[in-house]
């Protein structure tokens, strides 16, 4: 099976009456047999140059045998540079799914067996009916915790104390640990593992970061600090499959928590989570599962109980792509949504 094109299309996907907007990135590998894999990307102009001018030229006429062979190729050549090969990494998916398709059998299988079918969810935004998990701003907490009740586990997103104290952050945290948090998040610069490590050590609430890592040895290094409790990466932006498979021993022998951050689309969501249930839940905890604004991406949507994904046992990443999201919500020069 040789692959025949390499494409990243940019999607922006309106936000109902805000004037503002969410990027995406679809990206397609097709193939000499008619099949063709997908993958999320990470929504940027930079990105969609480097899979077009370098990775797309670099696997365009190759056979498809073994993702993990063409990216140590990669690697190797055209990919020495950190960030094509951090670029590749969402490209990789798309092979995984091609091979997954070619093979019959799940993603989660090629890369390390699952061990579950199911991974808890928790959304972001506003809450999700039927899920038991959420995340919130910090300056929202009091109220959202008032409204939810005390069954749900919530998260918080504190990022915006970055800019305070360690005193500041010291004390704005013994004031939320009333209400039972699953963890706060980021409330420290990236780059300060130091003030992480030195609040966890207060004890007084669980702490998660990592998502804004520049690069897998700063995320090593939260690990061994240890600088937090729960360790965030998204895999489409953050080095993909191989970066992780490499980290989750890690996080498992310090006897930490992994949890998944997603980009906009529900293809974001799917293909972590088959990584995700390759490990037991002692180890890869949590999934998000942002706002329900890209879900035309897919056909059908995932199937959700209980606040869990029951992630797909079909063929590849086990979903249907409908590829007229690529006409239908072209990219827009247009304010972002954070």
């Amino acid at each position: 099976m040789k692959i025949t094109a390499v494409e990243a299309y940019l999607l922006s996907f309106p936000l109902p009456g805000s004037g503002m907007k969410r990027d995406a990135m679809l990206i397609r590998v097709s193939t000499s047999e008619g099949i063709f894999g997908y993958a999320p990307g990470e929504p940027t102009a930079s990105s969609k140059r480097l899979i077009d001018r370098l990775i797309a030229p670099f696997l365009t006429g190759r056979s498809l045998t073994d993702p993990d062979a063409l990216r140590i190729l990669f690697q190797q050549g055209p990919g020495a540079d950190a960030e094509a090969s951090r670029i590749y990494g969402a490209v990789e998916i798309a092979l995984y799914d091609l091979a997954g398709k070619a093979r019959n059998l799940p993603v989660s299988e090629l890369i390390g067996g699952r061990v579950r079918d199911r991974i808890r969810l928790y959304s972001t935004g506003p809450r999700e009916p039927g899920f038991r998990a959420f995340r919130t701003t910090a300056a929202d907490a009091h109220a959202a915790r008032e409204a939810a009740g005390p069954e749900l586990d919530m998260m918080v997103d504190a990022s915006a104390w970055q800019q305070k104290s360690f005193e500041e952050v010291e004390s704005a945290a013994r004031a939320l640990s009333e209400l039972e948090v699953r963890w706060i998040e980021e409330p420290f610069p990236p780059a300060d593992h130091e003030s992480y490590a030195r609040l966890r050590a207060l004890e007084i609430v669980p702490l998660a970061a990592g998502r804004n890592e520049p690069n897998e040895l700063r995320l090593l290094d939260l690990i061994e600090t240890p600088a937090v409790d729960y360790i965030q990466m998204d895999i489409v932006s953050q080095g993909s499959y191989a970066a992780a498979r490499r980290l989750f021993p890690d996080i498992a022998r310090a006897g930490l928590r992994f949890a998944f951050q997603c980009g906009p689309t529900p293809l974001d969501v799917v293909a972590a989570a088959h990584l995700g249930i390759c490990w037991p839940e002692s180890v890869v905890r949590w999934l998000e599962y942002p706002l329900p604004i890209a879900s035309e991406i897919l056909k059908a949507p995932l199937q959700i109980e209980r606040g869990s994904l029951i992630v797909p046992s079909g063929p590849g990443l086990g979903v249907d792509v409908d590829e007229s999201v690529i006409w239908r919500y072209p990219y827009l020069e247009a304010p972002v949504a954070m």
